[in-house]
């Protein structure tokens, strides 16, 4: 997210392009919780996607990474961040595999998910938005329809899903990224993405002055983080993790930094 630069990120996090070297093997923290390799707290996430998970100033940071920082930390160890595919995430299998101890990329607990993966407690309460160039004098997804716009949205996503429930054929783009890019090219004319995403590219002044937010499609989402199924010992220090940081005030503060306010009901 261009707007929150200078946020410092934690110690110890560093990206791995693709995969894990492995040079230490297998090891346990703190508590007997099992990791892919000793001393760290691999997590696969899915680059760029601000604010949860991006690189600034040759380090990853983010609100995911700020969350599973303070799992590492209960298991004394450091997070080790690897840049893998999105789809792999809803079948678990950079899990299965034994190149990640868990997935954090801002993704929604779905069911369909949760025949792959074990979901921790809900992180965060998601909305995705709308965002339309100006001149497509675009508004709402009605809009979009009745003028015959060409709608964006990033590939794998529950915004590509629900735009296709709402009858659309969204353009699918690989990455945030990529769809912003889709719209600034013309590729598009609308995007249908998560509400903080919106909200970050538009704290860019280059991209206020292009595209103007639409309508909020509230869905009822909740992002999770995912853990290989039936790794209870991990998946617990997670909710612990989140638990605790919810109660002592510390998700209130990593929220702020890295979103802004926090809504009542999350509290």
């Amino acid at each position: 997210m261009r707007a929150l630069a200078g946020a410092a990120a934690a110690a110890g996090v560093f990206l791995a392009a693709g995969c894990s070297s492995g040079d230490s093997g297998p090891g346990e923290a703190a508590g007997g919780v099992g990791v892919v390799e000793k001393g760290k707290l691999t997590t696969c996430t899915h680059l760029p996607y601000p604010p949860f998970q991006f690189e600034q100033n040759g380090k990853v940071v983010g609100f995911d990474v700020a969350l599973v920082d303070l799992v590492a930390k209960k298991l004394a160890v450091e997070q080790k961040i690897l840049d893998t595919p999105f789809e792999n995430f809803k079948t678990g299998a950079f899990l299965n595999s034994g190149q990640c101890d868990l997935a954090a990329a801002g993704m929604t607990i779905t069911d369909e998910r949760k025949k792959n993966v074990d979901f921790s407690v809900p992180y965060f309460d998601a909305t995705q938005a709308l965002l339309a160039t100006k001149k497509s004098g675009i508004t709402s997804l009605a809009d979009l329809k009745a003028k015959g716009k060409k709608l964006g949205a990033q590939a794998e996503t529950t915004g590509e899903s629900y735009a296709k429930a709402q009858g659309f054929n969204p353009v699918a783009f690989e990455s945030s990224d990529a769809v912003l890019n889709g719209l600034r090219t013309g590729q598009v004319d609308a995007v249908v993405i998560d509400y903080p995403v919106v909200q970050g590219w538009l704290k860019d002044p280059a991209n206020a002055s292009e595209f103007v937010p639409g309508q909020n499609i509230e869905t009822g989402e909740q992002y999770g983080f995912s853990v290989k199924k039936g790794n209870t010992a991990l998946l617990a220090a997670i909710d612990k993790a989140i638990t605790d940081a919810k109660a002592d005030g510390t998700y209130k503060k990593i929220y702020e930094q890295w979103i802004g306010p926090l809504p009542q009901a999350t509290s």
